[in-house]
């Protein structure tokens, strides 16, 4: 959508320029008049002068004589001579030695203090009236602070052409069916107000980062044709006490000028968070908060204005913001499924050209849990590498590829390992796709690899689920360890001896087993009851611990438990099976990177793919 905006200058630079004309008025201006206060005479007649013993006060210097007469109303000025006794005829004419002959400027006090005080104190004085009254205009005369600090500076987005349409925004499509009756209400308000139906005063769109959230409001706004005013959370918060309250107020009443339309605070638990009441806290914040949840009361009943506000924190938001009344409904902006991904790709790839091979179904499905900035991402990088590699359009390789850079980052070119090395992480990765082929309900492997990448992985192990998975039993689960373990079991089972490989599988495997007690009731010790919350699911979901310090010591026991188990699982299904090991091993130190078509041919005994 097109963004208008009104041109303006910072305030710091008409202030620049206010101290800029006083400090050139000071240093030019007044010296100037200065200068002409002073008169100019022969030498001569300053002979003449002290002969007379019309001398008042005298300075010499080496190049100028400054002088003034008996009375010391006048200041006269000569060049310098050579003259010996000059100082002696000087005194005994009477005249008074001075340094600073000229201080008074040859000005009046009263005229002195004029031009070099009060006249620049007018300047300064009618440049800020200049200023606010400008300010005033701009904001139509009201809910306008000195100077503009308590202005708005929502950027406003206007019907357009080129603007965001729901046609745009892909794998969301539950979010864009709640969304759709906002954008019918706005074009026709009759049909609800008949029935005496209100639209819901605001609506949260809440969901991880890269999920959307801002592409849906603005594509709310471009369905609707209205216009859309866009500010984030941190844009209230100011240093002064006051001001963030003044912006709301601002913000609110050009909407209503200009209703129907939509405003879209994103990020708004930056103003939104809940009030501790503790002493100290954050003033300014809870004012700005507080002016907002009364301007949402302070709507009338159905006059156009749609409150859109995202988040990824719902939980630290206010209750007094998201009761009913306020924000009335809370729309989900989850990760996108399969079917998702796969629109969301195509949506992203009608930029770039494409070649007939490229399957977006096997894309998605290797990009199992990408949000939506994740996947367009992936379709740039898709296009940079073909760019790189001197094509014009973009193959499925590429976009296979982006995924890996995407989740590993870009290969190590410069990487060289030792021969020991190289089998050592080849055979570490054989076992981790081993062991999960090995066990029945494991995702099916898709590519092995040990070409290093720029996240410090010496390799890896992809596996691709064929649909998505919406539940996982405490087998699965159980499976997942035992291949996490598969990599260190085959190092012992090969090597007899262990490396420091192992460090991401151990982490992932341990939260694994901690989730299956503490989380989802699979301990027959503790049974259903929840020993961890998590707080920011949204953002990393972190865990914390809520039992006493004997119950963490057992369920550190039963981690250790469990893990140990699907350890010596993976170490015996390894080596009951060692001569595929092995040969899978020699076989992916020799290729470097093998699909997992010739993987599974190779340990069913069939021919290998060439």
């Amino acid at each position: 959508m097109k963004e208008v905006k009104s041109p303006k200058k910072p305030l710091i630079y008409y202030y620049g320029i206010a101290l800029l004309v006083i400090l050139v008025f000071n240093m030019v201006i007044t010296p100037m008049l200065t200068k002409s206060q002073i008169n100019e005479v022969d030498y001569g007649t300053f002979m003449k002068m002290i002969e007379d013993k019309q001398i008042g006060r005298v300075e010499v210097s080496s190049n100028e004589i400054v002088f003034t007469d008996k009375d010391n109303t006048k200041i006269y000025a000569t060049g310098a001579m050579n003259d010996p006794t000059l100082t002696q005829r000087l005194y005994e004419a009477g005249a008074v030695f001075d340094r600073n002959v000229d201080s008074g400027n040859g000005l009046s006090p009263i005229v002195s203090v004029l031009l070099t005080s009060l006249v620049p104190m007018l300047i300064f004085i009618l440049l800020g009236q200049y200023l606010s009254r400008k300010l005033m205009e701009q904001a139509g005369g009201k809910n306008s602070m000195a100077f503009g600090m308590g202005k708005s500076n929502a950027k406003v987005y206007v019907q357009s052409t080129q603007g965001i349409h729901f046609s745009d925004v892909a794998g969301e499509d539950e979010a864009k069916e709640n969304l759709a009756e906002i954008v019918d209400y706005l074009h026709n308000p009759e049909k609800y107000t008949s029935v005496g139906a209100s639209m819901p005063k605001g609506l949260l769109l809440v969901g991880p980062p890269g999920t959307g959230k801002t592409m849906l409001a603005k594509a709310v706004a471009g369905e609707a044709g209205v216009p859309f005013f866009s500010i984030s959370g941190s844009e209230f918060v100011e240093m002064f006490v006051g001001m963030g309250a003044s912006k709301v107020r601002d913000l609110f009443q050009q909407a209503k000028e200009k209703a129907p339309c939509i405003v879209f605070i994103d990020e708004i638990d930056a103003i939104g968070k809940k009030r501790d009441g503790q002493f100290g806290g954050n003033d300014e914040r809870e004012q700005t908060l507080n002016q907002l949840l009364t301007e949402m009361d302070g709507f009338e009943g159905n006059n156009g204005v749609i409150i859109l506000a995202a988040t990824n924190r719902p939980e630290s938001l206010d209750p007094a913001l998201t009761r009913p009344g306020r924000f009335d409904r809370r729309v989900p902006v989850e990760l996108p499924d399969l079917a998702g991904r796969e629109a969301i790709l195509k949506v992203h790839a009608r930029k770039i050209k494409l070649a007939e091979n490229v399957d977006f179904h096997t894309v998605a499905r290797m990009a199992s849990g990408a949000s939506g900035a994740e996947l367009a991402n992936i379709i740039n990088e898709a296009a940079l590498r073909a760019v790189r590699s001197g094509r014009t359009v973009v193959e499925q390789a590429d976009l296979e590829e982006s995924i890996e850079v995407v989740i590993a980052g870009y290969q190590k070119k410069n990487a060289v390992l030792s021969d020991k090395e190289r089998q050592m992480v080849a055979c570490h990765e054989i076992g981790h796709a081993l062991v999960a082929a090995l066990q029945s309900h494991s995702a099916p492997v898709q590519k092995i690899t040990i070409i290093p990448r720029t996240s410090g992985a010496l390799g890896y192990t992809m596996q691709v689920d064929t649909g998505d998975k919406y539940l996982l039993t405490k087998e699965e689960l159980e499976n997942k360890i035992a291949t996490l373990t598969g990599g260190r079991a085959a190092e012992e089972v090969v090597f007899g001896e262990i490396t420091t490989g192992a460090s991401n599988d151990i982490e992932q495997a341990t939260k694994l087993a901690r989730g299956m007690i503490t989380r989802y009731g699979m301990s027959k010790d503790f049974d259903m009851v929840a020993l961890e919350t998590v707080t920011n699911q949204y953002l990393g979901g972190d865990a914390s611990l809520a039992c006493s310090a004997d119950t963490q010591r057992k369920i550190d026991e039963k981690v250790v438990e469990i893990i140990r188990t699907q350890h010596a699982k993976a170490i015996d299904l390894l080596e009951k099976n060692r001569d595929k090991l092995d040969e899978l091993a020699k076989y992916l130190c020799e290729k470097e990177t093998i699909t997992g078509e010739e993987f599974m041919a190779i340990l069913e005994g069939k021919e290998k793919l060439q």
